[in-house]
């Protein structure tokens, strides 16, 4: 029973560092687009060779 006293705060911790990161990702904006990347993806138009300024 000792070993929960150790589990419980670090399975807490550990949750709400996750959250926390989560959170972060979503406020960044780095969930904008992913219909648009699942269409790149499958697109054939290839740009290996992007155009210079």
């Amino acid at each position: 029973m000792n070993i929960l006293a150790y589990l419980i705060p670090i399975s807490l911790i550990l949750g709400g560092l996750g959250l926390v990161f989560f959170v972060f990702t979503v406020r960044s904006n780095q969930y904008d687009d992913p219909e648009g990347d699942a269409q790149r993806i499958l697109s054939g138009e290839y740009d290996d060779h992007p155009k210079q300024d």
